[in-house]
């Protein structure tokens, strides 16, 4: 496709022109993605509730696991896709193996991350999507990926999340209604009626 090359070859061009702007390309390439694990894991210990906690963590990993551990690999097992820096015969400013493009793997798992997130907290939600973005043209004007990859990422994770989320709904709003603490005799005498106070 014409437009994913050309897009590709764009944000190469601003690669291996500026000290800064390579260094910034390459932290948003390679070290984004463990602050945002990190964040996440800051996520889960600022919720209330043990088994709600464990609950997302649970939804977290096999979003990741079906999006990045067989979805990703299994195509990518049928459809070869050679690296921006393979076609160009240049060296990427970040490291990465040979083939295996199509689709994006951080992609893949960091919108799966976000979509779990989104549908748990919107604002945290939110801002892990601006970030997996961020870390996709990073990981593009590194060399490593093509535009499509990203975009092909992106839908399996956030597709797999939802269908994950759909499938434990069930589960998950039982866990919301056994995380909920019980009320006491006072106040639920305090949340009756007048008249039914007077019968009691």
């Amino acid at each position: 496709m014409e437009f994913n090359t050309l897009f590709a070859e764009w944000l190469w061009s601003f690669s291996l022109k500026n000290s800064f702007l390579d260094w910034e390309i390459i932290f948003f390439s390679k070290y984004l993605p463990y602050i945002l694990i990190l964040s996440f894991l800051g996520f889960l210990l600022a919720e209330h509730g043990r088994r709600r906690r464990l609950f997302i963590f649970i939804e977290a990993a096999l979003a990741i696991l079906v999006s990045r551990g067989l979805v990703t690999e299994g195509i990518r097992f049928f459809h070869h896709v050679a690296r921006p820096f393979e076609v160009w015969q240049v060296i990427p400013l970040v490291p990465e193996t040979l083939g295996n493009s199509f689709p994006s793997g951080h992609a893949t798992f960091y919108f799966a991350l976000a979509t779990v997130l989104f549908l748990r907290n919107r604002k945290w939600g939110i801002w892990f999507f601006i970030f997996a973005i961020i870390n996709g043209f990073a990981r593009i004007a590194a060399g490593v990926h093509w535009p499509m990859d990203v975009v092909g990422g992106a839908a399996i994770g956030i597709a797999s999340a939802g269908i994950i989320h759909l499938l434990l709904r069930r589960s998950s709003e039982e866990l919301m209604l056994s995380d909920m603490p019980s009320a006491s005799p006072r106040e639920v005498e305090s949340d009756l009626p007048a008249q039914e106070k007077n019968t009691l």
